[in-house]
C-alpha cells in the first residue's frame, strides 16, 4: 500500500480501497455473447413430435398490404407497440416426427434472399436431425422462401433422402417455362427459383404432386387453400384427437391481417380468393378451435385464432415443456 493511502483519513481509505474493488470488479465482466438461442420450438401433439424451425427473418413493407389504409396499419401496429413502414416478419418451417417418418413442411429461403434468412438446416441440425434423415418435405407453395432451402448453393439435393410434395396446380404454374414466358419481367427470377430447387428432385424422381384434398402420410393430409399461389395448401396434422393446421401464407402479417382479414397481399396471385380463403380458414379454426401454425406468424409461430367482435385475434401458444417418461 503506498505512503499516500495511509497517510489519508480512515473514511477516505475506506472508500478508496472500495473503489479500487469496484473498478476491478468492473474490467472482470465477462463480454457479452451478442448471440441468440438456437431457432426452434418443441411440442407434442397426440403421439407426434412437433419441431418449430427458423429460417430466419424479413422486413416487410406495409406498401405490400392491400385493400387498406395506410392509416388503419398504423393504427394496428401501434396497438402491438410496432411501427412502420417496415416490421420484422418470420419465415418458418416444421418438422413432425410421426414415429415411423420425418416429415419437414417448407424448406426455407436458403440465402438467395439476403443473409437474414437460410438458418433451417442449422437449425434442424440443433434440434437434434440430420438432412438425410428426412422422409418427405410437404411444401405449401412454390415461392421462392419455401422452397430455395431444397438445394445448395450447387444445386444439389440438401435432402437426399426425401420426396418432395406439391400440389399439382403450383407446380403447373410455378415450374412452367411458357407461363413463365408470359409473365412480366420482376417476376422472372420468383419462376426461376422454383424450377431451380425443384429440377434435381425432379431429374432423380423424388418430385411428387397430389391434386386434390387428401391423406398424404397417415395422420397427414392436404387442405386445399389456394389464392396466394394457384395451388397453395395447408396441412392437417392429427394424432390422438389432437389436431394441427400448418396454414403456409395465409398470413403475412399478423398484426393487421388477424383483425383485418380483408387485407391482401402484393404477391398474392389471385388476391380475391385468398381472401375468401383466408375467411374460410380463419372461421373454422376459430370454430374449431383448431391449433394453427404459420410460416410468416412470430416464430414459433405456433397458437389459436380466436373470433373478435369485428376480425379475428392471434393467441400465441405459451413455452410447454416436453414431456419426460
Amino acid at each position: 500500500m503506498s505512503l499516500k493511502l495511509i497517510a489519508l483519513p480512515l473514511r477516505h481509505l475506506v472508500l478508496a480501497i472500495g473503489l479500487s474493488f469496484a473498478a476491478a470488479w468492473v474490467s472482470a465482466e465477462a463480454p457479452g455473447q451478442k448471440s441468440q438461442v438456437p431457432g426452434y420450438y418443441r411440442l407434442m401433439l397426440g403421439n407426434f413430435e412437433i419441431t418449430a424451425l427458423y429460417d430466419g427473418a424479413i422486413d416487410l413493407d406495409e406498401k405490400l398490404l392491400m385493400n387498406i389504409q395506410k392509416r388503419d396499419i398504423q393504427r394496428l401496429l401501434a396497438r402491438q407497440f410496432l411501427q412502420g413502414p417496415k416490421v420484422q416478419t418470420a419465415v418458418n418451417a416444421y418438422l413432425i416426427n410421426t414415429g415411423s417418418k420425418l416429415v419437414l413442411v417448407d424448406a426455407g429461403a436458403a440465402k438467395l434472399f439476403g443473409p437474414g434468412l437460410g438458418n433451417i438446416v442449422d437449425n434442424l441440425k440443433a434440434a437434434g436431425y440430420a438432412p438425410e434423415q428426412v422422409d418427405t418435405v410437404l411444401i405449401t407453395h412454390l415461392h421462392g422462401d419455401h422452397v430455395n432451402g431444397l438445394v445448395t448453393p450447387d444445386g444439389q439435393r440438401v435432402f437426399a433422402n426425401a420426396e418432395i410434395w406439391s400440389a399439382k396446380a403450383d407446380n403447373d404454374f410455378w415450374l412452367s417455362e411458357a407461363v413463365a414466358a408470359k409473365a412480366p419481367q420482376e417476376a422472372q427470377g420468383f419462376f426461376k427459383m422454383s424450377r431451380d430447387a425443384a429440377a434435381p428432385y425432379l431429374a432423380a424422381g423424388r418430385w411428387k404432386t397430389f391434386d386434390s384434398e387428401r391423406e398424404l402420410l397417415a395422420g397427414i393430409g392436404s387442405v386445399d387453400t389456394h389464392g396466394h399461389t394457384p395451388g397453395h395448401a395447408s396441412y392437417l396434422i392429427e394424432s390422438a384427437n389432437q389436431r394441427l393446421l400448418i396454414l403456409g401464407d395465409l398470413v403475412h402479417s399478423h398484426v393487421v391481417q388477424f383483425a383485418r382479414p380483408e387485407v391482401a397481399f402484393e404477391y398474392d396471385v389471385d388476391a380475391k380468393q385468398a381472401v375468401l380463403t383466408r375467411k374460410r380458414i380463419f372461421a373454422r379454426a376459430a370454430r374449431e378451435k383448431l391449433m394453427v401454425a404459420g410460416m410468416h406468424l412470430p416464430f414459433p409461430g405456433i397458437g389459436h385464432v380466436r373470433k373478435e367482435a369485428k376480425g379475428y385475434a392471434w393467441v400465441p401458444a405459451e413455452f410447454t415443456p416436453m414431456p419426460t417418461k
